[in-house]
């Protein structure tokens, strides 16, 4: 049951990557809505998962969110270091991303997370098919937002569409590994925790600095505002129904 729920998920995340392939000239509604999504995942998913998984305290604060600010000053340390990112915030100019390995990185951390989904799928129905069956709900509703994310993320940074689609393939498939996985093995909460918590930090630079910038770049619009808030709401939505 858990490998067939899987395979809605990978369903679910291709159906995701294929809508931001054919949005066409709309991209900075695309990036908007992203934006939202990504910020949805970040508050509404990741972190209250994080710090649940992880209850490990250090110097007064929880180690996951010491994780979260890892993760987005991961991410800020290699674009600044590499010259990666040279927009002009305070016009909203335009974006130039001169390497592609920022959105590999972002893709493959986001195929490692479908992965984690795929895994708590298969370990919510070792604690019980009702718990299995809650989990996979919540990872197929925002997986959708996954595979759009995969596609948008990789070629925002230059990556070719074959390469992006290609990534999107691997994220499809990321959560029924994860869940075979999740049904022969158990990891420990706190490493989940952990990596769920730096994962966070990493994308909420991706959509505070980079994403959202690029969206309001060239077409400063309150429509492409509405989209943002629509993708955070629509994230909370999902929450609410999965808890």
């Amino acid at each position: 049951m858990a490998i067939l729920l899987a395979l809605a998920s990978m369903c679910s995340t291709l159906v995701g990557g294929f809508v931001a392939v054919r949005i066409g000239d709309r991209k900075h509604l695309v990036l908007g809505l992203a934006a939202g999504v990504m910020l949805g995942v970040v508050f509404f998913d990741l972190l209250p998962e994080a710090l649940k998984q992880s209850g490990q305290i250090v110097l007064g604060v929880p180690a996951a969110l010491i994780a979260t600010v890892f993760g987005f000053l991961t991410i800020h340390v290699i674009e600044r270091a590499v010259a990666i990112h040279t927009g002009h915030e305070g016009e909203f100019g335009s974006h130039k991303h001169g390497f592609e390995s920022v959105g590999l990185l972002a893709a493959a951390g986001l195929i490692f997370h479908s992965t984690l989904d795929g895994l708590g799928i298969g370990l919510g129905f070792q604690a019980g098919a009702t718990v299995g069956v809650a989990v996979a709900i919540a990872v197929i509703c925002h997986d959708f937002a996954d595979g759009f994310n995969t596609f948008t993320i990789t070629t925002l940074y230059g990556n070719a569409r074959k390469r992006a689609l290609t990534l999107l393939a691997l994220d499809a498939i990321a959560p029924v590994v994860g869940a075979v996985i999740g049904t022969v093995i158990r990891v420990p909460a706190d490493t989940v925790g952990l990596y769920l918590g730096y994962f966070a930090g990493f994308l909420l630079y991706l959509a505070t600095a980079d994403i959202l910038p690029e969206a309001h770049a060239e077409h400063p619009s309150r429509l492409t505002l509405a989209c943002t808030v629509t993708g955070a709401t629509f994230m909370l939505v999902v929450a609410t129904l999965s808890h």
